[in-house]
């Protein structure tokens, strides 16, 4: 069996955190109603996060759009701030300097934390100077409310004007659409990431449920006792740059997620699987 699967280096942040996350986007109707102040199953989402981070999922993905955040800070409220990752990101209407620096103060007084993590542009705004938006995020680094800088949903070119906007560091993470079924990124912004020590945080890392109903990963499934979406994120998590963002919706898939780590797929079985999806 490959080696085990589990903590690994952020980026260039020199954190080790878990290799799978938790992420916190549930859907647009529950988004919508949330805005106007229902949070359906707000408890069993809390429940959700507070089982991945009893068993060692120190990664949590928000954002200020998902509404969310709420919901992570009550359920990280007993943890040690240092012992999480938490990451949120900025909604693209905010990217002028002094919106960004007030998006950010609005997340930290729901998540209740002093600073985050990681802070990510969650899309580009093409009416903003990527210039203007990445110095503002330097300034919040030097004031210690960010730790890092990321991108999300940018393209190959829209990444590298990002990095290459900030002047007193580098980007940390790009967040991006990744799976086994969906592996446009491998082309140009994967190879990008390793080459720059650039995390890259993949979200739909199932294939929108996809690939839990994808009988081409039964043999695998089969040969090392685990369930078709354990499968799934131990292929994205073995890349060193990868790190997958499973929806934390209920303790059970939570708990199934975590599955995923601790061991890892033989070279063998990680090319047959990419035969098996088209590579």
């Amino acid at each position: 069996m490959a080696p085990s699967v589990d903590l690994k280096v952020f980026g260039r942040t020199g954190r080790k955190i878990s290799s799978i996350g938790m992420g916190t986007y549930y859907d647009p109707a529950w988004i919508a109603t949330a805005f106007l102040g229902w949070r359906r199953g707000t408890r069993t989402k809390i429940e959700a996060i507070k089982t991945g981070l009893g068993v060692g999922m120190t990664l949590i993905d928000t954002a200020e759009i998902y509404q969310s955040e709420p919901l992570v800070a009550k359920a990280i409220q007993d943890w040690k701030r240092e012992d999480l990752f938490i990451a949120t990101k900025v909604w693209s209407n905010h990217l002028r300097r002094d919106d960004l620096f007030r998006s950010l103060d609005r997340s930290l007084r729901r998540l209740g934390v002093r600073y985050v993590d990681l802070y990510q542009v969650h899309f580009p705004n093409p009416r903003v100077p990527i210039a203007e938006t990445m110095g503002a995020m330097e300034e919040l680094v030097s004031q210690g409310k960010i730790a890092s800088i990321g991108v999300s949903n940018f393209s190959f070119q829209q990444t590298q004007e990002a990095n290459a906007a900030l002047r007193k560091s580098q980007l940390a993470s790009v967040q991006v659409r990744y799976s086994l079924m969906d592996r446009a990124i491998e082309s140009a912004i994967l190879p990008y990431c390793d080459k720059e020590g650039i995390g890259v945080l993949a979200y739909y890392p199932l294939g929108h449920g996809k690939l839990i109903r994808d009988s081409r990963l039964d043999e695998s499934a089969k040969r090392y006792g685990k369930s078709r979406a354990q499968i799934s994120l131990n292929w994205l998590a073995s890349k060193p740059s990868v790190f997958p963002i499973p929806r934390a919706s209920s303790e059970s898939h939570v708990k199934e997620n975590r599955g995923a780590a601790g061991w890892g797929i033989d070279p063998e079985d990680i090319g047959k699987l990419d035969s098996a999806f088209g590579l």
